[in-house]
């Protein structure tokens, strides 16, 4: 399924949470991408198409100042990226090198980009901050990308966090961190995700109500008469 305007407001009310739980019942348990986790809390839950990003080990003929100029840069790949798309961007987990700072935010920004995911670092924490990009990272750290990794290409297959993330996937972060969604799973997803979190919210004001858990979370047949009712 294409990722349409109305998947997208869907998908804004749909916990990483309960997609995961979906998605486990599905098969997929390698979905939350590890060590992408929320610049600040509080960043609204972002839902968009992924546009990957490809780092490998610095080398030092390579990753070099001179390089920030060629034609595969992360300069002329953020001039490719879509409006509204998710830049997942597989740093290796590296979290000596930034592999971005303000100015490149700034201009991802100006783009319309949605948001910035990586299991690397960023550095320019306050500029960063100022360009209003909302940011997943594993935190920051002061040495530029050449001091740790090497930009080789964009739009292809790549590992994030230790998840197959593939051009085009339906990304979805939000403060428990940033899952992946299978294009051919979207419609699941679409169709259980809302309800999972009507059910869920029933669930609560059922225990702050004073309900105890067994039969409860989860249902068992009776709870689950009272609940179909109450929809």
């Amino acid at each position: 399924m294409t990722l349409t305007n109305e998947a997208i407001a869907v998908l804004k009310d749909v916990s990483t949470a309960t997609i995961t739980t979906i998605l486990l019942k599905k098969g997929l348990r390698n979905i939350w991408l590890r060590g992408a986790m929320p610049l600040k809390p509080g960043q609204p839950r972002l839902v968009g198409p992924a546009f990957t990003l490809r780092f490998v080990p610095a080398r030092e003929d390579l990753a070099t100042p001179a390089s920030w100029g060629s034609p595969i840069s992360t300069r002329a790949a953020i001039e490719a990226m879509p409006e509204g798309c998710l830049v997942v961007a597989d740093a290796m987990g590296i979290t000596d090198a930034g592999i971005f700072g303000d100015i490149l935010c700034a201009r991802m920004a100006k783009r319309n980009v949605a948001g910035l995911i990586t299991d690397g670092v960023l550095r320019d924490v306050a500029g960063v901050t100022r360009t209003g990009l909302p940011v997943w990272s594993r935190g920051f750290a002061a040495p530029p990308s050449v001091a740790g990794v090497t930009f080789v290409g964009w739009q292809e297959t790549i590992g994030c966090g230790g998840v197959a993330v593939i051009p085009g996937d339906v990304i979805v972060a939000d403060d428990d961190g940033a899952v992946v969604i299978p294009k051919a799973l979207l419609d699941d997803v679409l169709a259980e995700g809302p309800e999972q979190e009507r059910m869920e919210a029933w669930i609560v004001e059922e225990v702050e109500n004073g309900a105890s858990l067994p039969g409860l979370y989860p249902m068992n047949a009776e709870t689950k008469a009272r609940y179909d009712a109450s929809k």
